[in-house]
């Protein structure tokens, strides 16, 4: 049934049981293989100076998963048959996006050209910033990374912030260029570039193409002879192991990515968290190969993964450290903080029955994400629904994508919203997460709002366009650089500013040329006031906002004829308004259907037709102090959209 001496079976398998080996597909990663619940074997741990732990650090669509692609090929990692394109991103959104988002590991065994054999761990991490933390645990659990730069595009600006996080972690950096096949590429300018804004040498950098496999054995070769291996690392120590990723498998429980300093990881082993003090019995461990594969311990240096009948993603935290329970070790590993979330949403169902559906699916998607938070709340325009909080904003489009994908669901997303803090009068502090929520003005002593600091590539030409948008949204300008034809240009922005459409009109006013990178820098007093939106004199919760004092009118006023186009008319006039505490700042009004009442009127007295007329306006007023407007969900969505100035 197994074939090879290498496999080891502990105990007997009855032949009919041989027949039907389990088959383990996680279903909240679903994977592309065949993942065949393999037999453990008997394997001796690896020497230190034989393990290069290492990750990928690149700009979106530089070719990162493809050149991961080439590596598991190229160490004999899967066949050609089991092979496909991008195959460590296992969702469709990533494959679609091209984005990694979340972190995958892989063992690959490489025979160098000095005739030694190599354990290769290498590790695809998530290179957007709203997973920074995430990146940096995984970045920590390496001592080496390969730089990806397309050789046609350039230093983009998220090379430049996963760089720096590499730097941070005192790894050894190898330059790699990829797409050296394409007629555009300028091989010389990269290199100069990299030396230039980054300060690396790019003397030696690998040349690489891994569309066409182009150089392939020449990085596997950087990486053995340029990558250091692991710098500690003592078999008997108690055990200390740094938590890289945890995901949830709906036959396993919680799958929880390993790397090993200290100590050895056994099944059957009695393991402590020490941030959340959980303690676990350990069931199965292994590697991904990239198919999970069982095997007997895991040393020093060694990344691999562990099954210990946990239920929730919630009970593991990444960064934190695993020791056994009853011979810890003396002190945890260093950079271990609690995920808070940045940006806030409520996320309502456009049809009110599928609120149960869409409770059921948001604790589905809990159970694999962990950093993604929600609580019941109501409106009185769009009915039951959830406040939401998320990393950033490319985490707040994943989780919507992915709750209309996978669960069939129609969602209407409110204005997305920060976190304010706020200082009372009497010197309490208090977050506030919903401007619908704001305390009474007289009883705030300040109000404080996150700020970022913004680092923008583009094009020369498409720069007074960007200083522009910068500006327009009450950034501060940092820096300006140049290097070759493109330039740097470094802002500080409120995150207010930038979470509903600055992504958007940057890309659009850059063609698609501009990059963008942010990173919080905390929060500053600003004057702030709510604007609240009223449709027949009623408030519209789910419409408020907090704006800048100076922006309020024209937000307002903006905000107002929107909605005088969206809103259908009534039998009644109805005042759109945008209000400042009890001051209005903008009104529009929907003028009202009128019934030419006077029609059965042929000649008489024009007093008669006076008569009737008076008669519908004091209907009119009747129907005005008394009808409800009914704003259609079509209107929430266009009216959150930000203005096309």
């Amino acid at each position: 049934m197994f074939a090879g001496t290498m496999w080891q079976l502990q105990g007997e398998m009855p032949a009919t049981a041989a027949m039907h080996v389990a088959t383990t597909v996680p279903a909240c990663r679903p994977s592309p293989l065949p993942v065949h619940a393999k037999r453990r074997y008997m394997r001796p741990m690896t020497p230190r100076d034989k393990i290069r732990n290492f990750s990928i650090i690149a700009h979106i669509d530089h070719g990162k998963s493809t050149l991961a692609d080439r590596l598991i090929q190229a160490c004999g990692g899967l066949t050609d048959r089991e092979m496909s394109a991008q195959v460590l991103d296992t969702m469709d959104i990533e494959k679609e996006r091209g984005i990694t988002i979340k972190a995958q590991t892989v063992r690959l065994s490489y025979t160098a050209q000095d005739g030694e054999t190599y354990e290769l761990n290498l590790m695809d991490t998530p290179g957007h910033v709203d997973f920074a933390y995430e990146v940096s645990r995984c970045l920590a659990a390496c001592e080496g990374s390969l730089l990806i730069v397309d050789a046609s595009q350039g230093v983009e600006a998220q090379t430049l912030a996963n760089v720096y996080q590499a730097i941070d972690q005192n790894h050894e950096i190898v330059p790699v260029l990829n797409k050296v096949d394409l007629p555009a590429a300028d091989v010389q300018r990269v290199k100069d570039q990299i030396e230039d804004v980054i300060g690396l040498d790019a003397s030696d950098a690998v040349e690489t193409s891994a569309k066409t496999g182009l150089g392939i054995p020449d990085v596997l070769e950087a990486i053995v002879k340029r990558l250091p291996p692991p710098r500690d690392g003592d078999a008997s120590k108690p055990l200390k192991a740094a938590l890289v990723d945890a995901y949830y498998d709906p036959y396993l429980g919680v799958v929880v990515i390993v790397r090993v300093h200290d100590g050895v990881l056994k099944p059957k082993q009695s393991i402590r968290m020490m941030r959340t003090g959980g303690v676990y019995e350990i069931d199965k461990i292994g590697t991904f190969n990239p198919k999970l594969t069982e095997t007997d311990a895991l040393g020093p240096g060694e990344v691999g993964y562990f099954v210990a009948s946990i239920k929730e993603v919630g009970e593991t935290a990444v960064g934190d450290t695993i020791t056994e329970d009853k011979r810890p070790c003396d002190k945890a590993l260093p950079g271990y903080k609690e995920v808070q979330p940045v940006v806030f949403c409520g996320l309502f169902p456009m049809d009110a029955g599928d609120f149960d559906d869409l409770r059921a699916a948001m604790s589905k998607l809990r159970l694999n994400d962990a950093s993604f938070t929600w609580e019941m709340e109501t409106s009185a325009a769009l009915g039951m629904g959830f406040r939401c909080g998320f990393l950033g904003l490319l985490h707040l489009e994943i989780i919507q994508e992915r709750l209309s994908r996978e669960f069939d669901l129609d969602l209407i997303a409110t204005a997305p919203s920060v976190v304010y803090e706020i200082t009372m009068t009497d010197g309490t502090e208090i977050e506030l997460h919903n401007p619908a929520d704001m305390p009474d003005v007289v009883k705030v002593s300040e109000i404080r709002e996150p700020w970022i600091n913004a680092t923008i590539y583009t094009p020369d030409e498409y720069l007074g366009a960007i200083l522009k948008l910068c500006q327009d949204r009450r950034g501060i300008q940092t820096e300006l650089s140049y290097v070759g034809g493109r330039a740097m240009v470094k802002y500080e922005l409120p995150l207010n500013e930038v979470v509903f459409d600055f992504y958007d009109r940057l890309k659009s006013i850059s063609r698609g040329y501009a990059s963008f990178d942010y990173e919080i820098v905390g929060h500053r007093a600003e004057n702030l006031v709510k604007l609240q939106i009223l449709v027949n004199e009623e408030p519209v919760d789910a419409l408020a906002m907090l704006v800048h004092r100076d922006r309020a009118e024209s937000r307002g006023r903006q905000m107002c004829e929107r909605l005088k186009d969206l809103i259908p008319r009534q039998m009644f006039k109805i005042p759109v308004q945008a209000a400042i505490g009890g001051r209005v700042v903008a009104r529009e009004t929907i003028s009202a259907m009128r019934k030419d009442v006077t029609a059965k009127c042929y000649g008489g007295d024009a007093t008669r037709k006076k008569k009737l007329l008076e008669k519908q306006k004091k209907g009119k007023q009747r129907m005005r102090q008394f009808g409800k407007v009914e704003i259609p969900q079509e209107a929430f969505v266009a009216a959150l959209r930000m203005d096309n100035d």
